[in-house]
């Protein structure tokens, strides 16, 4: 699970900034007579940096963010992934989910000297405390509802989704005491991948890569981020991503609970309690290799509780809450 990249931030310095590859390129998509007067480094990303560039001009004053892959392991997929974020901003522009708007992408890194995308800046911030988590989740449950609702022009179909697991690279949990319960939730996906309704999937939505504003008792969505996992796939998918998310943040009843929200936001699920089975287990088993590693970051951003221990207890927990009701 990526977090989004509206989080807590460190200045990282214009001279530090002036000298990089992607400062030249920066410049070149500004406007007449702008330029970049203060750089900060956005914490929370977990597959590429973020910088916050505040940018003057004779307009007035605006920020960007530029997305640029260095993670060795995701800057060979870099052009794939930059490439779908651009073309899907630029899909969702007139489209009822609140994006950033793109401004330069440089998916092969020829003009910038490494894979990057600058867009705007949106407002708000990933809200992932326990406090206001059950409205936030009727917001999620609708917000996702209307990404599956988006409608394609021609041609315009992402990709079809990848599975991010495969039955044996699945790694048992340190320490844990519930061996049949994973093997259990493995056999699952040893399974050929159910037939399913199609639809457009943001594949990577949970709570840190949405943004909110407003009061607590009283929050909005204002932005949905990290788009470069875009596919083509059935809803299931992305309902069970984020249902997983949920129980591991806020508990296990959480996790179970969104794809009830979804349903009644006006979301559609398969009937086949068998295949929406397998896409739970999909997406739950994605987490196994790094559950006890969200730890760090989550700490980061005010969730101390979370331990390893507390975050690989929840996911054996869901995973057996997910048998019994759909088993």
């Amino acid at each position: 699970m990526s977090t989004a990249h509206n989080t807590e931030h460190a200045d990282t310095g214009l001279q530090e900034w002036e000298r990089s590859a992607n400062a030249a390129w920066v410049e070149q998509a500004l406007t007449g007579g702008e330029y970049v007067s203060e750089v900060v480094r956005l914490h929370g990303g977990a597959t590429s940096e973020m910088l916050r560039l505040t940018v003057d001009g004779p307009a007035g004053q605006r920020a960007l963010v530029l997305r640029s892959f260095i993670e060795p392991r995701f800057a060979q997929q870099a052009q794939s992934l930059l490439k779908r974020e651009a073309d899907v901003l630029r899909m969702l522009e007139d489209a009822d989910v609140p994006t950033a708007s793109l401004v330069a992408v440089d998916a092969t890194g020829d003009h910038s000297g490494r894979p990057c995308l600058l867009m705007s800046v949106l407002p708000g911030e990933p809200r992932i405390q326990d406090a206001g988590a059950d409205r936030r989740m009727e917001l999620l449950a609708n917000a996702l509802r209307r990404i599956h609702d988006v409608r394609l022009p021609p041609g315009a179909r992402p990709q079809t989704y990848e599975a991010w697991i495969k039955p044996e690279d699945v790694p048992l949990p340190k320490d844990s005491s519930r061996t049949e319960l994973w093997q259990r939730a493995v056999d699952v996906i040893r399974e050929p991948p159910p037939a399913y309704q199609g639809r457009f999937l943001h594949r990577d939505f949970h709570p840190g890569n949405v943004l909110f504003t407003g009061p607590d008792d009283d929050p909005r969505i204002s932005g949905v981020v990290d788009w470069v996992e875009t596919s083509w796939g059935p809803a299931d998918l992305d309902v069970a991503h984020c249902s997983t998310a949920l129980a591991v943040l806020h508990g296990v009843p959480a996790g179970m609970r969104f794809a009830d929200l979804y349903l009644a936001a006006g979301g559609r699920l398969t009937e086949d309690r068998t295949a929406h089975l397998y896409w739970r287990m999909l997406a739950a088993l994605v987490y196994a290799p790094n559950v006890d590693r969200l730890a760090v970051p989550l700490a980061a951003l005010g969730r101390t509780e979370l331990t390893a221990d507390t975050l690989t207890a929840r996911l054996e927990d869901y995973l057996q809450a997910v048998f019994e009701r759909f088993g």
